[in-house]
């Protein structure tokens, strides 16, 4: 059975400490309940917090609560009280949760906070090392980590690393203002693979991680030089069984064994059989829009006055954060207004506002969920929310109606539930009337799908698909370390074509012999590249073909005096050492003018971009714009062109940061097959770094050499990370003998 860590800010346990006693009790909630199944399939660890401050216990008592621990299979990161004070209330909380949760006006940037958050990832990654053994699976928790994926990663480049993130990820505009942007990227991009709650969030990390650090991304792939982060969507459910299976028990029991809640709510009901009891349960946060709730429930009392004896409004604050300023501010606004309600509508038998602050049994809390018939769910900002889904799970006899805001990620999968704007006070009061009137057996069928549907997706389900994700990252990685061209490869290779009599080297250019520049022209051969080139055209068995997608009068600038055969232009154009140019196949450039202005336009409207025209193409060049904007620039004029070019007889080809739009037909592996026929060779070395090289790796004879640059998918034998390795390889074949 393999080893498996799991990561978390806090431990799931909770840690009672007396005179000469240790007591540890396992936490409720959705991460420690999700992760139950996961401790049974594994031998797992758990690496967090435990909340004790070890500078306050004896060490007899220190002892204790490590054994305690241990018994339970967690492990303590001893953070100090300053540490606390810095790294949780301070940036985790005064930085990262306001600005993920859209609430700029809130966000500190402490340079003394971010030092100390970075101390606190590089404290939990000392206690993952001294606990690695076996391990070859980790799985981090939230935004107190971010840092901490990239961490492992660079001590243990093998270990399979996940990261979840349960709040919000922003979008490209806010995550900017962040002055530690990058290095929160890079935390996060240690990861093997990402999760987020919703399609949104995991849409604002990929725009972020492209315009911000440039990488390549493919759907759901981002591409970094050395390997491939997978990211995706993973709506965290809850345990749908436990909640429902309570209610179920709660309704049974005797009126002697009822919870207090429950007796009260049955009590005020027999003395008013007309009300309606609205329930509203969340911790004191400004993200839960709980003054926006309040005001919109004012609201609802003052246009709809035929209701006012039929409704209460159950709140329950539970206490949350309580050395944060705003926290301490916002308990005093929702004591006003609260106030403001009671005082204003209160009469001698109602109060029209249960206020409770503090925090509540499970047993209550779903006696509450079960008996209101109404749940008013309206977070400003919410990474899942998880109280929409209890309250739904607790309906045993299918009756309530669930107010939700679209802000929640949770709205995405429960559409059935009246869903309204959080900030829209008479939209949330027009729900609630809706919600009163609403008919019994139209509340049965929206609940009947939502309960399906949440029964399926529970807690369990959902931690289980974000390791079996995991485990698939695992294998693409090992796919593309079976192709890495390793140390013994290399030499393989070498030897193999040292002994032969009669070698062809076709390589491409841009991103194969030299790195990638904004400004193609720029991208010129350096002195090492001529070098490397010209030792391995100096053995008279060797034939150097140079095959590129730039235009003939470069390569003739760049490389007109050398001994290589050049092709140009994706194979339009070919000259041999001292020969002059020759089109490979007659070609027709009329079409040229009919596709310039659509190019133009896109120019127009994307700056930074270009066109490059070549004899017989023309090349749309986006990668001085930005990243977004360029890429869907490029998939609107692929768009527009197809028909076009169709017509024309012409064809797209999309490159590093390219569009180029040229002759149907004309490919790099039909003018290797040209050279091939004309001069055969007793061993083929093929090396490039796009899509367009991927005709020539497939034109060539089986048991030719083929070498991807990078690690994008391929049907080439073998690949390698970048244009370095690919000099390193040829300095070795031009040595070779």
């Amino acid at each position: 059975m393999s080893r498996f860590l799991i990561i978390s800010n806090r431990l799931p346990v909770q840690i009672n400490i007396s005179e000469d006693n240790v007591e540890v009790t396992p936490s409720v909630g959705g991460l420690a309940t999700g992760m139950m199944s996961v401790n049974k399939s594994f031998d797992s660890l758990w690496i967090g917090w435990s909340g004790v401050d070890r500078e306050e216990l004896s060490e007899k008592q220190v002892k204790k609560v490590n054994k305690a621990l241990e018994k339970e299979g967690c492990v303590d990161v001893n953070l100090t009280a300053e540490e606390v004070e810095l790294y949780y209330e301070g940036f985790s909380n005064k930085t990262i949760w306001p600005l993920f949760h859209y609430f700029t006006q809130f966000v500190e940037y402490e340079e003394e906070q971010w030092q100390a958050y970075k101390r606190v990832n590089q404290k939990f990654a000392d206690v993952i090392a001294e606990n690695m053994e076996g391990v070859d699976k980790i799985w981090v928790h939230d935004y107190h980590l971010l840092l901490l994926p990239q961490m492992i990663k660079n001590k243990f480049p093998d270990v399979t690393i996940g990261f979840f993130l349960h709040i919000p990820f922003p979008s490209y505009e806010l995550f900017r203002i962040l002055p530690w942007r990058d290095e929160i990227i890079n935390g996060m991009l240690g990861a093997d693979l990402l999760g987020f709650h919703t399609f949104d969030y995991e849409r604002h990390f990929m725009s972020s991680v492209r315009r911000l650090l440039g990488y390549d991304i493919n759907i759901n792939e981002i591409s970094l030089p050395q390997r491939i982060v997978k990211v995706d969507n993973f709506p965290m459910g809850i345990d749908y069984d436990k909640f429902h299976d309570s209610a179920m028990e709660s309704q049974k029991r005797s009126v002697r064994d009822k919870s207090e809640v429950r007796k009260e709510l049955e009590r005020y009901y027999l003395l008013y059989p007309e009300t309606k009891f609205i329930l509203s349960i969340d911790r004191l946060d400004y993200t839960k829009g709980l003054i926006n709730r309040l005001e919109a429930f004012e609201y609802f009392l003052e246009e709809y006055p035929q209701y006012r004896d039929n409704v209460t409004l159950v709140l329950l604050a539970v206490p949350s954060r309580i050395g944060v300023d705003q926290y301490q501010q916002m308990k005093s606004e929702v004591d006003e207004v609260v106030g403001r309600i009671n005082g204003e509508y209160s009469t001698i038998n109602r109060t029209p506002v249960w206020y409770f602050y503090r925090s509540m049994p499970f047993e209550n809390l779903v006696d509450l969920y079960n008996y209101c018939e109404i749940a008013l769910v309206t977070p400003i900002r919410d990474g899942m929310n998880l109280v929409a889904k209890e309250f739904i799970a607790s309906k045993t006899d299918g009756r309530g109606v669930l107010i939700l805001s679209e802000m929640a990620g949770a709205s995405k999968e429960m559409s059935e539930a009246l869903i309204i704007n959080p900030n829209d006070k008479a939209e949330i009061a027009t729900a609630i009337k809706t919600a009163i009137e609403m008919p019994l057996d139209e509340q049965v069928e929206r609940n009947t799908v939502l309960q399906k549907r949440l029964k399926r997706y529970n807690v369990e389900k959902w931690a289980t698909d974000f390791l079996s994700s995991l485990d698939k990252a695992r294998q693409n990685e090992e796919q593309y370390l079976a192709k890495r061209l390793t140390a013994s490869s290399k030499n393989k290779i070498v030897k193999e074509i040292c002994s032969s009599e009669n070698r062809i080297f076709f390589l491409d250019y841009d991103g194969t012999l030299t790195g990638f520049v904004d400004n193609p022209m720029h991208a010129r051969p350096d002195k090492e590249l001529y070098d490397i080139l010209d030792k391995l055209a100096e053995n008279p068995k060797n034939r150097v073909v140079l095959i590129s997608g730039r235009d003939k009068n470069t390569f003739e600038e760049w490389f007109g005096s050398k001994p290589y055969t050049l092709i140009v232009e994706h194979g339009v154009w070919s000259r041999s050492a001292g020969s002059d140019w020759e089109m490979i196949e007659p070609l027709d450039d009329s079409w040229k003018e009919s596709i310039r202005s659509s190019l133009e336009f896109y120019v127009d409207r994307t700056p930074g971009s270009f066109i490059e025209e070549k004899n017989y193409s023309l090349v749309w060049h986006y990668r001085k714009s930005d990243p977004e904007l360029g890429l869907n620039r490029a998939i609107e004029l692929k768009d527009e062109m197809t028909s076009l070019v169709s017509n024309l007889n012409l064809e797209i080809l999309e490159g590093n940061k390219v569009v180029e739009i040229k002759n149907r037909g004309v490919n790099k592996g039909r003018a290797a097959l040209k050279v091939l026929h004309s001069q055969p060779a007793d061993k083929i070395l093929a090396v490039g770094d796009d899509w367009t090289d991927e005709f020539l790796f497939s034109d060539l004879p089986d048991d030719a050499i083929t070498i991807k640059v990078g690690i994008a998918q391929t049907i080439a034998g073998y690949k390698v990370e970048n244009f370095e390795e690919v000099r390193d390889l040829l300095t070795k074949l031009a040595c070779g003998e």
